[in-house]
């Protein structure tokens, strides 16, 4: 469901008259779920503001409801914290973020690893996005900085495109390396086919919030949507570690 169809659904649950459960968790459950079944609840616990609880979406998006769930919160929620407001749900998505993207085993990205690693990014890509092209000129720059930079496949016009083909056959590729350089130097790149999981991490960006590509994942899942330089994007990742 469309968080932005929330509010609206949110308005007719208030006027149904809905008898809710008197346990907290059970009761955000039937609230949510009577506005939409397959709402992906992956978890509800007690935020840390008195008598709201947050609601973690698969994917790592965060709501907050009421203790009887009839009251929705959508948007971010700050603590005030030594004259610092503290973004407490871009660390929750971002933890649970990390999580997702850590789940993904090493032989299904293309990786581009330095002797040893001080950190790593992960990068959802396309082959024919010009910023893709230019940060991947970098990487043994990154590399040098002692960044390890991983690939996941992202054709940002659908799985149907000629991208999606082509990051099938990087992939599919017997040294997916040199596939990948030549994809991202405009180079013919020979058709190959086989069981990939380019469909699986288009969903997973998806699912995460990605809608443009580069789309940068720092080691503790905060996102950085777009190219940035090799020197800034390695000091930002490395201070993330």
């Amino acid at each position: 469901m469309s968080l932005t169809r929330i509010p609206v659904a949110l308005a007719l649950l208030l006027g149904s008259g809905i008898t809710l459960a008197a346990d907290p968790d059970q009761a955000i459950r039937q609230s949510l779920t009577s506005l939409d079944a397959s709402l992906p609840i992956e978890a509800i616990a007690e935020s840390p503001m008195p008598g709201i609880y947050q609601v973690q979406l698969k994917g790592g998006r965060q709501l907050y409801t009421s203790a009887d769930g009839q009251f929705l919160i959508q948007g971010y929620l700050f603590q005030v914290k030594d004259g610092q407001a503290v973004n407490l749900t871009e660390i929750e998505e971002s933890r649970a973020v990390a999580k997702q993207i850590n789940s993904v085993p090493a032989k299904e990205m293309v990786v581009f690893a330095p002797k040893a690693p001080k950190t790593h990014i992960t990068v959802f890509t396309d082959t024919d996005c010009g910023y893709c092209q230019k940060l991947h000129s970098e990487v043994p720059e990154l590399n040098r900085l002692g960044v390890e930079v991983r690939y996941l496949a992202f054709p940002r016009q659908g799985l149907n495109s000629p991208a999606a083909k082509e990051l099938v056959n990087v992939w599919c590729a017997k040294d997916q390396q040199d596939a990948m350089n030549r994809a991202k130097t405009r180079q013919s790149v020979a058709d190959a086919t086989c069981d990939n999981p380019v469909a699986k991490q288009y969903q997973l960006g998806q699912m995460i919030g990605v809608n443009g590509t580069p789309a940068i994942v720092l080691a503790n899942g905060k996102m950085i949507p777009g190219y940035q330089p090799a020197p800034q994007l390695a000091k930002i990742a490395l201070e993330s570690n």
